[in-house]
């Protein structure tokens, strides 16, 4: 807790604790750590507050994209704050784009709208693909980045959602949910299938509607204890288990990758 406080201020040594534990752990990376740079993907603030109280040194994140050279925005070195990806880098101009159908404007309190960079380190286009550098990039050489954020009053900027419904994961996979919910209705025990998720999270979570017609067809050809209630074989551990393989068949067809299985 102390530790914690002392760094939220810009202080990331304290004489005491550092020599009764983290410097043991900060010991794993060469003992004289200046600091950290995250990016990738999302880190959740209190991941990035726990490295910086572990490794005793400031942890940087950066926002940016393949085609605009790795970081658009970094955090400023003496920024404690956490939940925002900071400013635009020095070779760089960013603009928000709004984007009505999501009453993401420029003229709201905060400024949100689809993030757009421009600036000498950012790509021409796509090789030998001149329709989808068009997609991405306009006729004034802003790159759309689909990705929807706000500017605060200090510059710092916050990514809060995707143009696209399309998201990446704390891995760094990107996950398309409206594609796997086609893939996995096609499943013959499946009505509906709803997929959900966080760019904090590393996985994604499924909801799954059975199919009643055809789990009581398959209950009854197979003579299970409670054929003919749909609402008791839901509730059944062999049930789940059948429609989930099922689910896997398909996703295995269709390369769907990792599908966890709760325990």
């Amino acid at each position: 807790m102390i530790k914690n406080q002392i760094s939220k201020k810009g202080y990331y040594n304290h004489s005491i604790w550092d020599n009764l534990v983290f410097n043991k752990i900060k010991a794993k990376l060469g003992g004289d750590v200046r600091f950290i740079i995250t990016g990738s993907a999302p880190i959740s603030p209190n991941l990035l507050e726990f490295l910086r109280i572990c490794f005793c040194c400031p942890v940087l994140e950066g926002y940016g994209q393949t085609e605009t050279c790795a970081a658009g925005t970094r955090t400023l070195w003496g920024d404690t704050d956490t939940g925002h990806v900071g400013i635009p880098q020095v070779t760089m101009e960013l603009k928000l784009v709004d984007v009505p159908e999501m009453n993401h404007f420029s003229t709201n309190d905060i400024p949100s709208g689809e993030i757009c960079f421009r600036g000498p380190t950012c790509t021409s286009g796509y090789y030998k693909n001149p329709e989808k550098t068009r997609e991405t990039i306009d006729e004034n050489g802003w790159i759309h980045t689909g990705d929807v954020g706000q500017i605060f009053p200090n510059g710092n900027v916050k990514i809060i959602d995707r143009k696209k419904n399309i998201f990446k994961l704390s891995l760094g996979e990107y996950v398309a949910p409206e594609k796997l919910e086609n893939f996995f209705n096609q499943s013959k025990f499946v009505a509906q299938a709803f997929i959900h998720g966080d760019s904090l999270k590393a996985s994604v979570v499924g909801i799954i509607v059975p199919d009643q017609e055809p789990l009581l067809t398959w209950a009854k050809e197979n003579k299970h204890a409670h054929a003919g209630d749909f609402a008791a074989l839901c509730q059944e551990a062999d049930i789940n288990k059948l429609i989930l393989e099922d689910m896997i068949k398909v996703g295995k067809k269709k390369w769907v990758k990792r599908i966890r299985i709760p325990q």
